[in-house]
């Protein structure tokens, strides 16, 4: 069998990559993929528990040379590494310090605001459907509760967040172009990487000063949390917190947009699925759960090798990059058994990579679950019969990220 049945910078592969992700896991679960004109050589896990094991190894696999296959992807893109592309015992100090500003309490307090929030956009939706004028529900609804909740972290002023949709789609657009700086520096005559390039630098100078503002007179959102949160006297530098807005918006925002569509999506093509959550709505949560294992929406993330290791009796050496299919992984039949390719709402997930895990376990977990648990809930209230139309819709041609660009709705269902 040819190794083309894996090949995640292949759009036909990303279209639909897990008949390639069932080869690889029970045929060469330790893959080794050759360099190409477009990406260095890698290796890929595929199945569950190697994945496991490796994400909570950070002394053998190292996100600090970056996280995907791309050669010296920190050093091309000019910035000093964030909490994601580092290592304990650094990274642990980092993420206590942030953890004490980004946690489940206050995030919860913005779910009033969440819920009038996503009432408005469904109203929005129902008068445009109402007259005949198109719904989309990702580019609609699912990215815009994202952008709005991370405007409302940050505490950005109502007169300054007309700019931040930009930003996002910017960062946005990186990650999921797996953080090459090609995909923004690339060739100097591309209007739209020159515009990227302004739009990210626009970000940075805007947060910058906005920490510094933050450090003279902090309020209660997020900014204000993280330049006052202390452990035995240790700070948050301006980088820290720089870089940690960085990764909340490039990884958050379409991830949990990603979630919010594929749940409508996947539901609305079984709706004994459906009609399982609108009767029993405290099924929605482990839902969700289910929905995110059965399309991740990070599908693969990259370490390195630190040494000589042995996975499935293949030895990786040291210094090579090996991604992570999580996407593989939460479809593994050694964990979830025979139906691991079904969806099933009712399903108790127990342990899922779709969050990660290990010390570099999502930390905005929580909130990106608020915001899925609050779109749908009130999506499903309005439209209990919403399906989406994903063969005229635009899937992302990425290999790190599973999730949309657009996808027709039909609010009544048919």
């Amino acid at each position: 069998m040819s190794t083309v049945l894996f090949d995640p910078l292949d759009p036909s592969f990303v279209a639909d990559p897990y008949p390639g992700y069932a080869w690889l896991r029970d045929n060469d679960p330790v893959h080794h993929h050759p360099k190409d004109h477009r990406a260095p050589a890698f290796w890929a896990l595929s199945r569950f528990d190697d994945v496991w094991q490796a994400v909570r190894r950070p002394e053998v696999f190292s996100s600090a040379s970056g996280l995907t296959f791309f050669e010296d992807e920190i050093g091309q893109l000019g910035l000093p590494p964030t909490i994601v592309m580092l290592d304990p015992p650094v990274q642990t100090r980092l993420r206590a310090l942030i953890g004490r500003a980004f946690t489940p309490r206050h995030v919860t307090r913005l779910e009033d605001g969440i819920r009038e929030f996503v009432r408005g956009r469904i109203t929005e939706m129902t008068g445009r459907a109402a007259d005949g004028e198109p719904v989309d529900l990702h580019t609609d609804y699912s990215s815009a509760v994202p952008t709005w909740v991370l405007a409302e972290l940050f505490g950005l002023p109502e007169a300054d967040r007309e700019r931040f949709g930009p930003w996002v789609q910017t960062l946005t657009r990186l990650q999921n172009d797996g953080f090459d700086a090609n995909a923004l520096v690339g060739d100097a005559s591309d209007p739209q990487a020159a515009a990227g390039v302004q739009v990210v630098g626009e970000m940075f100078e805007y947060f910058t000063d906005a920490i510094a503002a933050a450090r003279k007179s902090p309020g209660d959102d997020l900014l204000g949390r993280l330049v006052t949160a202390e452990i035995d006297d240790e700070r948050l530098g301006d980088w820290d917190i720089l870089g940690f807005c960085f990764v909340v918006v490039a990884g958050g925002a379409d991830t949990t947009a990603g979630l919010i569509s594929h749940t409508v999506l996947l539901t609305g093509q079984d709706m004994a699925q459906r009609e399982a959550v609108l009767t029993e709505p405290s099924l929605l949560p482990g839902a969700l759960v289910e929905c995110l294992r059965y399309e991740s929406s990070v599908q693969a993330l990259a370490r390195t090798t630190l040494e000589d290791v042995e996975v499935d009796g293949v030895v990786i050496p040291a210094g090579e990059k090996v991604l992570m299919l999580y996407g593989s992984a939460n479809r593994d039949p050694r964990e979830y058994g025979e139906t691991a390719d079904r969806l099933d709402v009712r399903r108790e997930v127990g342990r899922h990579l779709a969050f990660g895990s290990g010390p570099h376990f999502c930390i905005g977990n929580h909130v990106a679950r608020l915001q899925a648990k609050v779109a749908v809930e009130e999506l499903f209230a309005a439209h209990p019969r919403v399906t989406v139309d994903p063969a005229a819709g635009v899937r992302h041609e990425s290999a790190f990220v599973r999730g949309w660009v657009s996808l027709p709705a039909h609010l009544d269902g048919t």
